[in-house]
């Protein structure tokens, strides 16, 4: 059976956990990163030199970067192509998408997390605050704009990039009050609120 390495509230681990959900695949879960620690040890260090999560393992194979983890399931599981178009230019649509969101949103989320949400008020830095959500609105703007035209950043149904974009998507959603209005953003972000999957893996109280 397959086994996800990472705390449920980390947004690559949901990723994983929500994509074997869609495809109905069994897996276990183990906790390790933030409280409960053991990413240095010998033993997970030997799957994931990096110290980081998520980690895949399928038997005697060991697997990290989230997308690539995404990559790997569509490519061994979704052989009725529920999350993965076997179009070669869609296919390539929806890498460039989980590309951008780990190369370029994934950074900003990560700091908004870190240096506002998780830090005490009084240690807050206004100014390095705005300057972190004028980059995250920035980025989204670019995101709101492409679903002008798609109903997905998968395309025109649901599908993989859109696992690797919500849960960076859904902390700031849910705690970013004054925020700009992405139109088309809160369109896609309702649709997906409806699958049972989100609801279990990415729409749990932010910690």
């Amino acid at each position: 059976m397959l086994t996800v390495w990472g705390r449920t509230n980390s947004s690559n681990v949901k990723k994983v956990l929500w994509c074997l959900e869609e495809l109905n695949i069994d897996y276990n879960q183990k906790d390790v990163g933030g409280p409960f620690g053991g990413l240095e040890t010998p033993e997970y260090k030997k799957m994931n030199p990096n110290s980081t999560i998520p980690t895949l393992q399928d038997d005697d194979f060991a697997l990290w970067e989230s997308n690539a983890i995404l990559r790997y399931l569509t490519e061994k599981f979704d052989h009725t192509h529920l999350l993965m178009s076997n179009n070669l230019q869609e296919k390539a649509s929806a890498d460039k998408w989980m590309d951008w969101s780990g190369a370029n949103l994934f950074d900003h989320i990560k700091q908004m997390m870190n240096k506002i949400v998780r830090m005490p008020e009084a240690d807050r830095d206004p100014a390095q605050a705005k300057v972190i959500y004028d980059n995250i609105n920035k980025l989204l703007q670019i995101a709101d704009d492409a679903l002008a035209t798609q109903a997905y950043f998968s395309g025109d149904k649901f599908g993989i990039a859109d696992i690797a974009i919500a849960p960076l998507f859904y902390p700031w959603h849910e705690i970013v009050t004054n925020r700009p209005e992405f139109t088309h953003l809160e369109r896609w972000y309702q649709q997906l609120t409806a699958r049972p999957a989100f609801q279990k893996i990415v729409m749990v109280p932010i910690k």
